[in-house]
């Protein structure tokens, strides 16, 4: 196994072709070039500052590896349709920027209490905690911006439905309300449905996104979008799964995080309700179900299945 230094991405090489890691290094290059030039010190209209303090933590939250999978599977699902281009990257760029307020405030002493993120100090251990709020709500509040700006997309119709949809995800009956049911999850033992619910809020809703959005920028038919949003649901379930797998079974060298604190929190996870074997079984079927919903898309299709099976076959 080998580990891409600018994406984190581990590589077995056994597993997978190596142009599907290519593309998806690649698309993480390009998805962090792009930001790297969209928090830069230029100014957009209306802007009058920014303060460089500020823009050095949400840099820090932003530019520090990562695989960029949710822009990965935006860009590559309105590949699908034929579309690709500037607007799309920055569409994709909006939704890490949201990705990345989120790991910035989870990992929060109020939240997480993380130290770690993708191997590097987090933003309120190389900051401060104030910052690392203030560099969240900004990547929040830009997130929009960049969603919203006719450069991102021309037609008018489009971007109001792909902030709405993004909004959804990310909100109180998503992510958020995720967040919440997470928290709540410490002091409260969860059974298996409520264990899928909260974490349907918290990872997958953002999944989900990135897949609907690049089909509603492809211009896919309302069969097609259903299908594609199905598909971000089951990947979704898929991830956290992956995640809760590893949690269990990897170092937390490997991941570039602590890892155990489900446990330590007494949280339970579906690994608790499965078993190492169960989960990966599951995630074999999650696999098949997300490969079907992919069927009437023919070879177009390859790179989504591929990422499906990254997704459940990731080392970190």
């Amino acid at each position: 196994m080998t580990k891409s230094v600018e994406t984190g991405i581990a590589v077995t090489m056994t597993n997978k072709p190596a142009p599907f890691f290519d593309k998806l290094r690649q698309n993480a290059n390009l998805v962090s070039g792009e930001l790297d030039l969209l928090l830069g010190e230029y100014l957009l209209k209306g802007e009058i500052a920014r303060p460089p303090r500020l823009m050095a933590a949400i840099r820090h939250g932003v530019l520090n590896g990562g695989k960029r999978l949710r822009p990965f599977l935006l860009i590559e699902t309105a590949a699908l349709f034929g579309k690709s281009g500037p607007g799309i990257l920055r569409a994709a760029c909006a939704l890490e920027c949201l990705h990345c307020y989120s790991l910035i405030h989870d990992d929060l002493p109020c939240m997480d209490d993380d130290d770690l993120r993708r191997g590097q100090p987090t933003v309120h251990k190389a900051y401060d905690e104030a910052m690392a709020v203030l560099a969240g709500d900004a990547l929040l509040t830009f997130a929009f911006d960049l969603i919203s700006d006719e450069t991102t997309c021309k037609d008018a119709q489009t971007r109001v439905e792909l902030a709405q949809l993004l909004a959804r995800a990310a909100g109180h009956g998503g992510m958020i309300g995720g967040q919440v049911l997470d928290i709540a999850a410490e002091t409260s033992i969860l059974d298996e449905a409520e264990i899928l619910r909260l974490q349907s809020m918290k990872t997958g809703a953002l999944i989900r996104f990135a897949v609907e959005a690049g089909a509603v920028i492809g211009g896919a038919s309302i069969v097609e979008r259903q299908n594609l949003a199905e598909f971000g649901t089951i990947i979704g379930r898929a991830f956290q799964l992956a995640d809760d797998l590893l949690d269990v079974t990897a170092s937390s060298e490997i991941l570039g995080k602590a890892t155990g604190k489900d446990a330590e929190r007494g949280k339970k996870t579906l690994v608790d309700f499965y078993g190492v074997d169960g989960a990966q079984a599951r995630l074999q079927e999650l696999l098949a179900e997300a490969e079907v919903l992919l069927d009437p898309f023919g070879p177009k299709a390859a790179t989504l299945r591929q990422t499906a099976k990254f997704i459940i076959e990731r080392q970190n």
